[in-house]
């Protein structure tokens, strides 16, 4: 069927241009059959924007809604594409699953309806149930409550769920940190913090802190700090089990009137003992296997006990102990020699201490704590300070980024004296800036004395 169109629309011909007039039919110049001229589409009108006119009150009408016209359903090149909603169009969630298919329209009257297919809402205002995949139930405080009065420990992650026995959440499925990544204790004076460090997967060091009287009623202050072996088997327990041992047997000998160098001395005998009891094999014992020992758990130790005018230090392998006086203008000290290959060949005099600690061999230890130790030989040192100072008793975790005792006296915080615990954890801070390549464990302890004139900061009774 043709259709007939009004020819006042056509300017001119479209095949020489000359004017035509209303119901010509054909050109009266080229004889063009304006018939065949199609319509002008009429999906693509232009919408004038204009100001609207004002209103007699001189105020502008409220403005409507734009009805854009509908893009044509066909698909030639000369003409829009047709327009989709995201719901027509086959895809997938962030979790690779199929979209959900989109729900019935509700009436115009109703409540609005629920988020589109495909939608996730993830603020605390979303609508129920549109959270998509990866639902997670906001905290119950009852749970939590529960949880904690069974003794169960508590997510630290959704704050709700339960912690299994493997680490993780039962809720949430979160990994949670070990007991010992990072351990803190302040005891009046005295402070030590332990962290895992950025490299390890455990912390293998482990510290105990104490304080109690001598027999004339003078405080005596304990601080012991283990690290564990890492060729060894099991060196987070050798580690604990040392310093818990040692730090008992401080605490049992000092109010009895041991002196402090012999008890500091027998600790460390204990300590090995304690460490020696974890390579016995559970029932019958092999006697006569001459692998028994072999790597069997081994941990070092170093001590420090601050009783009246003594400052007594014991240690078995490669942690130290440091003297860092409060006034900044007295040289610091390190009170103890690492039991170590490096130590060794400056001691023998065959390297001197820049040689043997650029060697690969440096940090191999010569003498530690555990079944498979050559010979124990436990080494204790008495001082007697003449003016007031910082104990800093610490793993080669920490020293390894300040091994001088001036460097390691500038990382000191200027209020460690004070401030023991803030001291300990800036030092710990210090290795971690430094790379954090092994576990690091520090204790501090202030020493007071009054000043008695100049001499050495510290020097040995």
């Amino acid at each position: 069927m043709s259709q007939i169109h009004e020819q006042t629309s056509l300017p001119g011909c479209p095949g020489c241009e000359e004017p035509l007039e209303s119901g010509d039919l054909f050109c009266g110049a080229c004889g063009y059959d304006l018939s065949a001229v199609p319509a002008p589409p009429g999906d693509r009108p232009t919408v004038a924007l204009t100001v609207p006119a004002r209103s007699a009150a001189g105020q502008a009408p409220a403005p409507g809604p734009v009805e854009w016209p509908p893009a044509s359903e066909a698909d030639s090149s000369d003409l829009p594409a047709p327009t989709h909603r995201p719901t027509d169009l086959p895809g997938v969630d962030s979790g690779g699953k199929p979209l959900r298919a989109a729900a019935p329209a509700a009436p115009a009257a109703a409540a609005p309806s629920a988020a589109p297919a495909g939608v996730r809402f993830d603020e605390p205002d979303g609508p129920a149930g549109a959270s998509g995949d990866f639902e997670l139930a906001a905290p119950d405080p009852r749970t939590a409550e529960q949880t904690a009065a069974t003794g169960g420990k508590i997510c630290v992650a959704c704050r709700s769920g339960r912690v299994d026995t493997d680490g993780y959440c039962e809720n949430c499925g979160h990994a949670q940190p070990r007991e010992r990544d990072h351990m803190e204790q302040e005891l009046g004076s005295v402070a030590a913090v332990s962290d895992r460090g950025l490299r390890h997967h455990r912390n293998e060091d482990a510290f105990a802190v104490s304080s109690t009287a001598l027999p004339d009623g003078s405080p005596a202050v304990v601080a012991i700090v283990c690290d564990g072996v890492s060729s060894a088997s099991r060196p987070d327990e050798a580690s604990a089990a040392a310093a818990t041992a040692a730090n008992e047997a401080l605490l049992e000998s000092l109010p009895r009137g041991r002196h402090p160098q012999q008890a500091m001395h027998e600790a460390i005998l204990a300590a090995s003992e304690a460490v020696n009891s974890l390579a016995q094999e559970p029932g019958e014992a092999r006697e006569h296997d001459p692998h028994r020992h072999r790597n069997a758990p081994a941990c070092t130790l170093v001590g420090a006990i601050t009783a009246g005018e003594l400052l007594v230090v014991g240690w078995v392998g490669d942690s130290r102990v440091y003297w860092v006086p409060e006034d900044r203008t007295s040289p610091p000290v390190r009170l103890t020699e690492d039991d170590s290959w490096a130590e060794q060949m400056v001691a023998t005099g065959l390297m001197n201490e820049a040689e043997a600690y650029a060697d690969e061999r440096a940090h191999a230890i010569t003498g530690w704590l555990g079944a498979d130790a050559y010979d124990l030989e436990p080494h204790t040192a008495s001082f007697k300070p003449d003016r007031p100072g910082l104990v800093v008793v610490c793993t080669d975790g920490l020293w390894n980024y300040a091994e001088a005792a001036v460097d390691m006296a500038a990382a000191v915080p200027l209020d460690a004296y004070e401030r023991p615990l803030h001291g300990a954890q800036v030092l710990v801070g210090h290795a971690l800036d430094g790379g954090g390549h092994d576990n690091v464990t520090v204790a501090l302890l202030p020493f007071a004395v009054p000043p008695r004139g100049a001499g050495s900061a510290c020097g040995p009774a």
